[in-house]
């Protein structure tokens, strides 16, 4: 089998045709610096497809994530590592005074919740970061 044909076979270069009665209607245009476009025409001919179609096809893939994603989630945690070292204080404070006095506060109740809901934003910070 010819080199033209197995490309055929498993796919094209280009993006599919719209489907009947669609258009695409929006064009973007990318500006690129020159190393970039060259990392962009590099990538897009590794995988035999255009850069445009390599563009869409890589925004659009669910499990890819962006700087901006990655920046967000980490900046979550680092947050989350600050309000449970502030929880843990007032913790030791807690067992502290339930020590000292022989009781228990009754504002303890909130900060068992609070940490309760720390814990909850860390795992769906972690899940994040995973990609779940």
């Amino acid at each position: 089998m010819s080199e033209m044909d197995e490309r055929r076979l498993f796919g094209r270069k280009r993006r599919a045709n719209a489907p009947s009665g669609q258009r695409r209607t929006k064009r973007y245009e990318v500006t690129a610096m020159p190393d970039e476009r060259l990392a962009l025409e590099a990538r897009a001919a590794v995988l035999q497809v255009t850069v445009p179609r390599l563009l869409i096809e890589s925004a659009l893939t669910p499990n890819v994530r962006t700087d901006t994603e990655w920046k967000k989630v980490a900046a979550d945690i680092f947050e989350l590592r600050r309000l449970m070292g502030t929880v843990a204080n007032n913790v030791n404070q807690l067992a502290r005074y339930a020590n000292e006095e022989g009781v228990f506060p009754a504002d303890a109740a909130a900060v068992v919740a609070e940490y309760r809901v720390m814990v909850r934003r860390l795992d769906d910070a972690v899940r994040a970061l995973a990609g779940l």
